[in-house]
């Protein structure tokens, strides 16, 4: 499948998300899994933070191993059948929930912070690397509330948030109106930045490891309040509203650090926009 079917699309625009998408094979995920928890393994108490803190936020830029995934034609292909042929990466992470948790992720949009006007030029690819059962808390998204525009949202810091800054929708979401997202090793669902989306804990003695990449079309609009960056994956920018970042190879290295800090000190301003100090920014990193 080169790129989404005229079903895929339509199923797209109506809902807000489709789900699932084969993209990796079941060994290609477990390849995945075991250079993510290697990287756990290897470099935790080596750095300047905890490594889960590096991989929760610009993972792409601290390592190259989420590049792997993030650079394979089965994904931008799938992607490209959303956004067009220009596409650019604008965050990379992993969301991580350990075996048995109460972690959850609150009902949220999540261009409520990312300074892009409530665009409909993005899109996240979420890859699951385990097994992404309702039990294993799995995404549920409520269908068609892409169609709304950006509602309030509520900052909470809840402890047991994976989200940034604990944010949830402030108006009352009919848990009844949501479909589970959920996911084998190797598949990954698409979903737009306006839909009301969230998750569950993790019930299951598996970890749940999520790759979760967004991206965005060059011309996704920026509030200007501060510079913003992003990496070109496929086509040409041609509108350079973002500067253009070019991952380094390598796990951790003092040149992937420089540019890490760089990145997310700049982009921390629109990140943390009403909040009195970034701080507090992905301090539930699993």
């Amino acid at each position: 499948m080169p790129h989404l079917t005229d079903t895929q699309r339509a199923q797209y625009e109506r809902d807000g998300f489709l789900c699932p998408v084969d993209v990796l094979s079941a060994d290609e995920a477990a390849t995945e899994r075991a250079l993510v928890e290697g990287l756990e393994r290897d470099f935790e108490g080596k750095l300047a933070q905890p490594v889960g803190s590096y991989l929760r936020l610009a993972a792409h830029l601290a390592t190259d191993v989420p590049l792997r995934v993030a650079r394979d034609a089965r994904v931008l292909d799938a992607v490209e059948g959303i956004l067009g042929p220009d596409l650019m990466l604008w965050s990379c992470e992993y969301f991580i929930k350990e075996a048995n948790t109460d972690k959850i992720v609150s009902w949220h949009q999540d261009l409520t912070y990312w300074g892009m006007d409530g665009s409909d030029h993005e899109v996240t690819a979420w890859v699951a690397l385990s097994p992404a059962s309702e039990a294993a808390g799995c995404m549920k998204f409520v269908p068609g509330s892409q169609k709304k525009q950006l509602v309030p949202h509520n900052d909470t810091f809840a402890e047991d948030n994976l989200l940034s800054r604990g944010q949830e929708i402030a108006v009352e979401v009919d848990e009844a109106d949501a479909v589970a997202a959920a996911l084998e090793p190797g598949q990954m669902s698409l979903h737009h930045g306006r839909l009301f989306h969230g998750s569950g804990p993790n019930t299951t003695d598996d970890r749940r490891i999520g790759l979760v990449l967004r991206f965005i079309r060059p011309d996704t609009p920026s509030d200007g309040k501060g510079k913003d960056f992003g990496v070109m994956m496929r086509g040409v920018d041609r509108h350079g509203i973002r500067a253009c970042v070019a991952p380094l190879a390598g796990n951790f290295t003092p040149a992937q650090m420089a540019l890490y800090r760089e990145v997310t000190g700049t982009q921390a301003g629109v990140l943390a926009n009403g909040l009195d100090s970034t701080d507090a920014l992905y301090s539930g990193a699993a």
